[in-house]
């Protein structure tokens, strides 16, 4: 397994991470089982993998009393585990439900991840979404508190736009930002990306298999009905010359779109999701997959 520091921070994290938000995430997804979740994190730990990725409303903080149980029942001390997960959307509250970053709301949040996750800290804890009313300085202020509390030890954002990626930076030392990116979804290759890379922030993909259409399950005779936007008959084609591309260099389509991202300047980590051992064991050899310079010119050309 490699390691990397996350910028502007001393958490050493495993390049290749995992997403937990089908550990217990039943409010986005049907007939989860919660064994096969758990076992699912706990061979990601066994192979090496240190980097866990949760938050507060996968399964309105079912996925956190899992990766908890998690924690409690394993070998690895939890000074060795980078613990991630996200607040600013509240949930049970009707006509309310949402994004709320007032500070008040984001320190009851915390506090209620670090009791479900039975821990006194969380490594790296992001603002999950902007709710576009309070003001960014507020929110990432009380995080700012919560670090200096000990209760956090970096502070990350997700799903900004560049305009208030940019605020966020000036009011706090952002170590880490997440947003959708994959080889199908490039949009943040115009201005994000290449600011985080300017500005010393450490990107996290989420989506990283493009919500399932980089897993290999899929080809241009597939039945996509409900899947989402991202499966068009377009990117379908793109994902056939993609596995034809991954098998002549003896890997597999997921490894490939892994190993692409994580070559990607700016990008340190990847968090792939899974629902049992069978998906991080079958993906875990993504960082063995070295791309050369002409294999990611070969991509490109592709990919366009």
């Amino acid at each position: 397994m490699d390691y990397v520091t996350l910028k502007k921070t001393e958490l050493k994290v495993s390049t290749l991470g995992i997403g937990t938000n089908k550990v217990g995430g039943h409010n986005y997804f049907k007939d989860l089982s919660e064994t096969d979740g758990k076992a699912f994190v706990r061979a990601a730990i066994d192979l090496g993998i240190n980097f866990i990725d949760t938050a507060d409303v996968y399964g309105h903080g079912r996925s956190e009393e899992l990766n908890g149980e998690v924690l409690r029942e394993s070998h690895t001390k939890r000074e060795d585990l980078i613990v991630a997960t996200k607040g600013g959307v509240q949930w049970g509250q009707p006509g309310k439900d949402g994004p709320n970053n007032r500070p008040e709301y984001l320190r009851s949040a915390l506090e209620k991840s670090l009791k479900r996750l039975g821990t006194d800290y969380v490594d790296l804890y992001y603002l999950h979404f902007p709710d576009n009313e309070t003001p960014l300085a507020e929110s990432l202020g009380e995080l700012s508190r919560m670090k200096e509390e000990g209760k956090i030890r970096a502070i990350g954002v997700s799903n900004l736009n560049i305009d208030q990626l940019k605020e966020a930076d000036q009011i706090v030392e952002i170590a880490a930002l997440q947003s959708s990116y994959s080889m199908i979804d490039r949009d943040v290759e115009k201005e994000i990306l290449p600011y985080c890379v300017e500005s010393g922030i450490s990107f996290v993909p989420y989506f990283p298999l493009a919500a399932g259409l980089l897993s290999g399950k899929y080809d241009t005779q597939s039945s996509t009905v409900g899947k989402g936007d991202r499966f068009t008959p377009d990117n379908l084609k793109r994902v056939e010359d993609l596995r034809a591309f991954a098998e002549a260099r003896q890997t597999t389509l997921p490894n490939l779109a892994l190993a692409w991202l994580l070559a990607q300047d700016g990008v340190d980590a990847v968090i792939p999701g899974g629902r049992n051992p069978a998906h991080i064991q079958s993906i875990v050899s993504a960082v063995d997959v070295k791309l050369t310079s002409g294999d990611i010119q070969a991509l490109k050309e592709l990919l366009n």
